[in-house]
């Protein structure tokens, strides 16, 4: 199966809820053109769930085993697993903001789902990805773009213009903890953001690319005060995806 990436195209930081997590607004992109590929392979290096492939293990994807464990499913797991791996070829860069290890987790459940035959419905899997993270809602969804909001977990279809992007992927990962952390010490307007917010939800791709990369994504200049090597790409007028590393241009 492809598990494709995301971009996103504007990214606004809106307030925080009750948990003190922030509330974005944010439109999401699926990159049709980058993927992972997982599929399940009679390799068998070790006894029980087993990720092989070219990478480090994949935490969000043994989170997402453990949850169905949870619901009642560890036995048929086990049984499957005995003599199965999942094999994940990384493509999409890891700590580049285009949620490879989230779309992993996704298409891992619902190859899961089908091939157990686990009968898991929509609203199961929407309250398992919940829980794993902001950006599997989106891959679930299977939008091609959508206007992402809260703490990703509303998700509303949007008809885009799906121009094409050329991205620099870098040879370095960007912390979303530490972007944030950054963007929470600097001076911003929230009521300002909201209404950027509002403004870039009604505006597609092509139209969006004509603002500042600035404005149009909060995280940018915190990611270049953690990580100085971004300063240049800000400086050139390339677009943020999340909180980085990946960056484009349209």
């Amino acid at each position: 199966m492809k598990a494709f990436a995301k971009a996103n195209i504007f990214l606004k930081v809106i307030g925080f809820d009750t948990r003190s997590y922030h509330l974005i607004s944010s439109r999401f992109v699926l990159l049709k053109h980058l993927y992972d590929e997982l599929n399940f392979s009679d390799e068998k290096n070790k006894e029980g769930f087993e990720i092989i492939g070219n990478f480090k293990e994949d935490t969000i994807i043994h989170k997402a085993y453990y949850e169905l464990e949870n619901l009642g499913y560890k036995e048929q797991l086990k049984e499957f697993f005995k003599n199965k791996s999942l094999k994940l070829i990384k493509n999409i860069p890891i700590g580049g903001g285009l949620g490879g290890s989230s779309t992993d987790a996704v298409a891992f459940l619902l190859m899961v789902n089908e091939e157990l035959n686990l009968k898991l419905s929509q609203d199961t899997l929407k309250q398992i990805c919940q829980k794993l993270g902001s950006d599997l809602l989106f891959f679930l969804s299977g939008y091609e773009s959508a206007n992402v909001s809260g703490c990703g977990e509303i998700i509303e279809y949007f008809e885009d213009d799906f121009t094409l992007l050329n991205f620099t992927f870098l040879d370095f990962a960007c912390s979303s903890a530490k972007v944030y952390k950054a963007f929470d010490e600097t001076h911003y307007d929230l009521k300002e953001n909201l209404q950027l917010a509002k403004q870039f939800n009604q505006l597609k791709t092509q139209q969006l690319l004509d603002f500042k990369n600035i404005q149009l994504n909060d995280l940018f200049a915190p990611c270049v005060k953690i990580y100085p090597k971004m300063q240049k790409f800000l400086s050139q007028g390339y677009f943020l995806s999340g909180s980085g590393s990946s960056v484009f241009k349209a």
